[in-house]
């Protein structure tokens, strides 16, 4: 059966076991995946995947069930187990189904529909990988060239009459570059996610060799206090990884630190942390939440002002405010969640270079690991093995590597001095221009 055909035969079995209130929720996915390893084809496959998740509301208890299997003997299996669920579940938490009325953006762009074939990736693959040999004599037999295009679609449905559906298409690409002086190798990398189109594989090539070759002879840093320019991917990663201290549901649960902060001054005035899931250059637009609610772009942070944490219906019953259309599913048989979907600190100005003059003496750290042991989303404390190069006299120089930066990013957010213009985004989801910070602690020899 279609989506469609399971769906009609879902909502004809809700009604005849009068089940009042339910939801429906479905993901399909559709990827083609390209590995070149010296310059052959070491990977290629095409993996899909689909999925349907039947939520009901009875007596004020949300049972679900869920399925891979889209048949009429499965559809009625599917509203059997979910209302069982729902009979036996014991929580007292409050349970939602969004109703119609809100305003959906239309996003009729091409890169909601535009999807790369198997072929054309192969060759773009096999482009990079050849202009990474071409770039540098040094780069050596283990760099290689992903790309994965894959093809998503979203589809809810619900007994108060909301019919939604998204879909997108990204092609991810990461090259990755290793080099050797001829006594020690070095890896070095360049990602970029949009649509095979728009890339420029020989600087993609170019930025992943570059990566690798600028750190050979890096050498360690002395222990101290250091002004330090983190750039716009560590930055990123940093707000990837404490992203949740921005969830209310986090905060309702004791979780976050910034739990009842809305309207205070959490951060540095040129601070203005943003999640918009209709922006504008990105590939994974979304018009709906994991629940139905209208997406919009909204201020999280403010010119260093908490203005809201993220919310979905159930939190921001319990806060007693709207939501924010940030419910999330980590997959179509999970339990709704709370997460941003295009997250990024706005850019201020200035480029790289000027945050280097402005530095003085410092680092410019490039990279940061250890983020799952050594950063703790609930105090914001960080410890993170790191690798970049010194700023000395206001200019970029020598590499460096094997030091550990120590700090917390609630403070952190307080203490940025300096934001850039070049805000890139990890994964298309999370992104940061560089930013300069003072009086950051470095371990190092």
């Amino acid at each position: 059966m279609t989506y469609q055909e399971f769906k009609e035969a879902v909502i004809e079995i809700a009604a005849e076991m009068q089940i009042d209130d339910y939801e429906l929720y479905y993901t399909e996915s559709d990827a083609t995946i390209v590995e070149i390893f010296k310059e052959e084809i070491k990977n290629y496959k095409i993996e899909n995947s689909m999925g349907i998740c039947f939520r009901c509301v009875v007596n004020g208890k949300a049972g679900y069930a869920s399925t891979e299997n889209l048949t009429g003997e499965e559809a009625r299996f599917l509203v059997e187990r979910a209302l069982e669920n729902a009979k036996s579940i014991e929580s007292a938490d409050p349970c939602f189904l969004h109703h119609k009325g809100d305003t959906y953006a239309i996003v009729n762009d091409e890169s909601a529909v535009s999807k790369s074939v198997g072929t054309e990736l192969v060759d773009a693959a096999m482009e990079i990988q050849k202009a990474m040999y071409a770039r540098d004599s040094r780069v050596k037999d283990g760099s290689q060239t992903n790309l994965v295009c894959q093809e998503e679609r979203y589809a809810l449905c619900n007994s108060n009459g909301l019919d939604l559906e998204d879909k997108v298409c990204a092609t991810l690409c990461y090259a990755s570059a290793l080099a050797s002086d001829g006594e020690e190798m070095y890896n070095g990398g360049k990602s970029k996610i949009g649509n095979l189109r728009d890339f420029d594989l020989k600087s993609i090539a170019s930025d992943a060799v570059e990566d690798a070759v600028s750190t050979i002879g890096a050498e360690g840093v002395d222990s101290g206090k250091y002004t330090l320019v983190l750039s716009n991917e560590v930055m990123s990663m940093l707000l990837n990884t404490y992203s949740s201290v921005f969830s209310a549901e986090e905060a309702q649960k004791g979780l976050s630190l910034l739990k009842g902060k809305e309207g205070e001054k959490i951060a540095a005035d040129i601070i203005t942390i943003t999640d918009d899931p209709l922006y504008k250059d990105s590939v994974l637009k979304r018009t709906f939440d994991g629940e139905g609610v209208a997406t919009y772009a909204k201020n999280v942070v403010e010119n260093g002002k908490l203005v809201t944490l993220l919310h979905n219906l159930k939190t921001a019953a319990i806060a007693g405010v709207t939501s924010t259309g940030n419910a999330s599913k980590a997959s179509y048989a999970s339990v709704v969640d709370v997460s941003p979907f295009i997250f990024y600190l706005r850019p201020v100005g200035g480029t790289k270079e000027e945050l280097f003059e402005a530095a003085g003496d410092g680092i410019f750290v490039t990279d940061i690991s250890g983020l799952h042991a050594g950063a703790n989303p609930i105090t914001g404390d960080f410890s993170l093995l790191s690798k970049g190069f010194l700023i000395q006299g206001g200019k970029k120089t020598a590499p460096v590597k094997n030091f550990t930066i120590s700090g917390n990013f609630f403070t952190l957010l307080k203490e940025i001095e300096k934001v850039g213009e070049d805000l890139e985004f990890l994964q298309g989801r999370y992104g940061s221009p560089s930013v300069l910070i003072r009086n950051i602690a470095v371990a190092g020899r």
